[in-house]
């Protein structure tokens, strides 16, 4: 998967490495030069005490030396380049892909998942990429280079390189091969800390309400716990290796200098060839250092590649049509036919058979108990989710078959749970349309009954919104989402359980004050109360997923029991006539 990544992401800049690799190519042969004209100066200059040979050939090392800091200094430059660049296209591939998910996916990988995979993940990636670009080029050559290099200095030393080179293979080898299973837990362990770290912080009310402070911190602390556990795991491994690696060549010169002293002393082996044969050396190891150090990257690099994979190759439950209808003439009719919906792999269908149609001017009801459905029925005719049955059609054509573009803007749906974004009142207003001003703002406000408590705050339509609007009381933050939806005018209004957490006054003012509004729309409300919907065209009384009920509200008063026990656990008699 990481191959793939790269191979992918990493194409349109082939130009860029291409640079980079004429770069790292020159400063790395640049770097195997000067040992070699070091010894020339010994052998061919000290040696014999020519002066003007020291200075000609010390130039020559400066000019090399130049050109290896400026092709270096380039060289890391476009690797940064590359890395970044790298970074931001794999973010917002993953970013786009999970935009694209029904609800069915984003509750597969969970909302923490989904965060770390396009934050932590890509990032250990990318680092990867950056030294891949600084290091992969240079590493071989210094390798294969240093060693041809030593062995043109003295073949007799070249043993060496015979045993030192494998032994230290073998031991990163070693240490690496058990760094892939503990970093591949560290980034379970990691999504495991956000999940918790988040149910916390969205509940804190909750948890001071029950006093539950000492139970939430043993929990996080027993996740935390299990993440230390196995980073210390993975970094004792990782603290491993390059002691491994200092001790092959700290030994490896010790045995250079002894070897390389007898040979110089029977007369085989000049001076300066010993010195740079110990350079090459030196070089040797520290390329096998520097393979070292990306060798333990990978193993992370590897596991955060197959998680961010796993969310490029997972596609949408909910597919755009391939021949989209562009086009549709009609204002809002909707209709479900024969409508069934049932998760993957459950054994019941949460939806059975449902069917009904609704006009502009017309408003349906849905009540019934919790869990018989309700929200999931709501959430088919944005195409949320699809029905695994029947068909969801709007002014005659299916929403599958319903280019999204046309479907989306025709619909102005409000959440069971109210959702508002970090911005302002106004930002989070002109989610509904972007180009509504000041007036259509107050306008909607006013409808949704919030313009009273919107004016009283200095900033009025500037006030801040911290993230998911919990500044402001679960009764505001839903007669904003109503306002947004208000905003956008569309030809379906889709009120999830929208009026919940409103007084009866205010949510009967809101409901008057929509009237006029909804006129030309078509109305499909879901909720609890039964003063919410008693004056809707048509209710559905659903129970498990099944329709038990359909008419006005005097008709299910009258036949249905459903119906009647719903309305008697909420009104009085009188209340319900």
């Amino acid at each position: 998967m990481l191959l793939r990544i790269f191979r992918t992401y990493l194409r349109p800049y082939r130009t860029w490495l291409a640079v980079i690799v004429v770069l790292q190519f020159t400063a790395t042969v640049a770097m195997l030069y000067l040992p070699s004209l070091n010894a020339d100066i010994i052998d061919e200059g000290v040696a014999v005490g020519d002066t003007d040979y020291i200075l000609r050939t010390g130039a020559v090392m400066l000019g090399v030396s130049l050109l290896q800091i400026a092709c270096s200094v380039v060289a890391v430059w476009f690797s940064a380049r590359t890395a970044m660049a790298f970074g931001r296209d794999l973010r917002a591939a993953v970013f786009h892909r999970v935009g694209s998910f029904s609800g069915r996916e984003v509750a597969q990988f969970g909302a923490p998942s989904l965060i770390t995979r396009n934050t932590n993940d890509v990032q250990q990636v990318q680092m990867l990429a950056l030294m891949t670009c600084t290091m992969a080029v240079s590493v071989p050559i210094m390798m294969v280079g240093g060693i041809l290099m030593a062995m043109r200095e003295d073949l007799g030393l070249s043993w060496l390189l015979a045993i030192v080179v494998p032994a230290l293979f073998l031991a990163v080898g070693v240490v690496v091969s058990q760094m892939v299973p503990s970093f591949r837990l560290v980034q379970e362990r990691i999504d495991g800390v956000n999940r918790v770290l988040r149910e916390q912080i969205t509940g804190i009310r909750v948890v001071r309400a029950f006093v539950r402070e000492p139970y939430e911190a043993r929990r996080f602390a027993k996740a935390n716990d299990d993440l230390t556990e196995v980073s210390v795991r993975a970094g004792r491994w990782m603290a491993t290796m390059f002691p491994l690696v200092m001790l092959v060549v700290n030994v490896s010169s010790v045995a250079v200098i002894w070897y390389g002293g007898q040979r110089v002393d029977a007369g085989q082996m000049q001076v300066g060839a010993l010195t740079a044969f110990l350079s090459y050396l030196m070089q040797i190891l520290m390329s096998v250092m520097m393979g070292t150090f990306m060798l333990m990257m990978i193993p992370r690099s590897s596991v955060c590649a197959d998680r961010i994979a796993e969310v490029l190759d997972t596609d949408s439950s909910v597919v755009p049509p391939a021949e989209p209808v562009r086009e549709v003439t009609g204002r809002g009719h909707l209709e479900l036919d024969g409508v069934g919906f049932t998760y993957p792999g459950a054994e019941q269908p949460v939806l059975s058979d449902i069917s009904f149609s609704a006009g502009a001017g017309q408003t349906v009801a849905v009540i019934g108990s919790t869990g018989a459905g309700k929200t999931t029925l709501l959430n088919l005719v944005p195409r949320l989710f699809d029905a695994t049955s029947g068909e969801v059609r709007v002014d005659g054509v299916g929403v599958r078959d319903l280019d999204p573009e046309l479907l989306w803007p025709r619909i102005g749906l409000v959440p069971q749970r109210a959702f508002l974004f970090t911005g302002t009142i106004a930002t989070n207003l002109r989610h509904g349309d972007p180009d509504a001003t000041d007036d259509d703002l107050w306008r909607a406000l006013e409808i949704a009954q919030a313009r009273d408590f919107v004016e009283a705050m200095p900033e009025g339509l500037d006030a801040p919104i911290v993230q998911g609007g919990t500044n402001v009381s679960g009764g505001q933050r839903q007669r904003l989402a109503i306002a947004r939806a208000l905003v956008r005018r569309p030809e379906i209004y889709l009120f999830d359980d929208a009026f919940s957490a409103l007084d009866l006054a205010t949510d009967a003012r809101l409901r008057a004050a929509l009237r006029p509004v909804t006129r030309d729309a078509t109305v499909v409300i879901v909720a609890q109360r039964v003063s919410t919907i008693r004056d809707a065209d048509l209710i559905l009384v659903l129970e498990d997923g099944r329709v038990v009920g359909r008419g006005t509200h005097t008709e299910l008063l009258a036949d249905n029991p459903t119906y009647q026990e719903i309305v008697a656990s909420q009104l009085s008699a009188e209340e319900a006539a």
